[in-house]
């Protein structure tokens, strides 16, 4: 059985990605691996990692622009400076 290439990870879902990566995590923690297969364990679990990474980010572009649509609808700016503690104005 082949392993999966970093390849692969670029049609999983959030969910998919995040579920296998906390698979990998917890087998590179029981141990036992040879050091090939925790090598590969550890460059498979980098790019699901990363594949993660690309969904939250790109969650947070669709998101800010959802505020900005409904900010230029409603015809007013919002300041995360002013939302946040400490933020200056």
């Amino acid at each position: 059985m082949a392993e999966p290439t970093a390849s692969d990870t670029a049609t999983l879902s959030y969910e998919q990605a995040r579920d296998e990566l906390v698979q990998v995590v917890t087998r590179l923690e029981q141990g036992g691996s040879t050091l090939e297969e925790s090598l590969q364990l550890w460059e498979r679990g980098e790019a699901l990692a990363a594949r993660c990474e690309e969904w939250l980010l790109g969650a947070r572009k669709r998101l800010e622009a959802a505020r900005a649509t409904s900010s230029a609808g409603s015809g007013t700016e919002h300041d995360p400076a002013e939302a946040e503690p400490g933020g200056e104005s």
